[in-house]
């Protein structure tokens, strides 16, 4: 594995720099009598009827397991908030949400489909044939020949009425901040979409196809030998913000592929977080070199949850990187650097 990492050891203490988003303008204020952390949880299917399984790619209601569309929203009235609606595909909130929420940022889970990937592998019939997929599970859409996701079951339709139920439920956490004016829509560019591997590429398919806040990847993007990721883009580069550590995607040249195909390099060098501070030479291509037998952790741990390495005093390691990702101001970028020789984009 050979790619340009940028770091730098200083041999001056100096004060630590001011987090960018010290200072920043609420779009508005909680009249909350009794300020407060709020997580909320619901079905979707009890929200919107309409919502059906989808047993053949494994989209499913409800299995031996249990409920399979709880969504969860969580935000805190305590926090200045941002005006900045975080969709999360990876999961029911955990430790993504206490720091989003710490951010002052409205956050939710969306079940979406993606256990697809197991069962349509078989054949690659062009090479946007997973961009085609991940597409039509956002946005409900005929865009692919191989699955059929009826709009309510898409991640956009189920992050809009889920938001709808909230601002009914929870008027003090001002969810409705989030509806469009006519209340139809979602103001999609004031929502920022994250998720882990699989997740973290339908996130940069999501914002590929609707102008976001930012989209955030966690060891991702990824899809190798697919070309939709070279495509025009809603959502500019500058708010794409990719973290990963030295596992499988880099050795066979996944992430460097994505970065490139999606314009990162022109933003800065990718930046070992381990030996680069905050704010990381203002990069959207962020590393960590830590060390660990096996893969999991590595793939896994980039993310705020329980994988996620810790320092000797029990804190988590990244929070500062994590805070960057999600706040820091996306006209602050790094500079442009050259194109990866090594960094192969197409099938020979």
């Amino acid at each position: 594995m050979k790619f340009l990492i940028a770091g730098f050891v200083f041999v001056l203490k100096v004060a630590a720099p001011a987090l960018a988003d010290d200072a920043y303008t609420s779009p508005f204020e909680y009249k909350d009598a009794k300020p407060q952390s709020y997580t909320l949880t619901e079905r979707i299917s009890k929200i919107d009827p309409r919502c059906l399984s989808h047993p053949k790619i494994n989209f499913v209601l409800e299995n031996d397991k249990g409920p399979r569309d709880k969504m969860t929203g969580t935000v805190d009235t305590r926090v200045k908030p941002r005006g900045k609606l975080v969709v999360s595909l990876m999961g029911n909130g955990g430790e993504l949400f206490k720091r989003t929420a710490s951010y002052g940022l409205h956050s939710i889970s969306v079940p979406y489909a993606d256990s697809w990937f197991n069962v349509l592998m078989g054949g690659m019939p062009k090479d946007t044939f997973r961009g085609d997929i991940r597409l039509e599970a956002i946005c409900g859409e005929d865009v692919s020949t191989m699955i059929d996701i009826p709009k309510p079951d898409s991640a956009m339709e189920r992050t809009y009425q889920f938001v709808k139920w909230l601002a009914k439920e929870n008027p003090q956490g001002k969810w409705d901040y989030f509806l469009t004016a006519d209340g139809k829509d979602i103001r999609w560019e004031d929502v920022i979409v994250c998720g882990l591997s699989h997740g973290a590429t339908t996130a940069a398919r999501f914002g590929m196809y609707k102008k976001l806040d930012r989209v955030i990847c966690f060891s991702g993007p990824r899809d190798q030998e697919q070309s939709w990721q070279a495509g025009p883009s809603a959502t500019p580069a500058n708010r794409y913000f990719c973290f990963s550590a030295s596992d499988t995607g880099w050795r066979e040249k996944h992430y460097c592929r994505s970065y490139e195909l999606l314009g990162l390099h022109k933003y800065g060098p990718i930046v070992d977080v381990e030996k680069e501070k905050f704010p990381f030479l203002n990069t959207r291509r962020l590393y960590s070199s830590i060390e660990e037998k096996g893969s999991m952790r590595l793939h896994n741990g980039v993310a705020p949850n329980d994988f996620a390495w810790k320092a000797d005093d029990g804190k988590y390691r990244h929070e500062e990187m994590w805070r960057y990702m999600f706040t820091h101001p996306v006209d602050r970028t790094g500079d442009e650097t050259p194109l990866d020789p090594e960094c192969q984009k197409r099938k020979k």
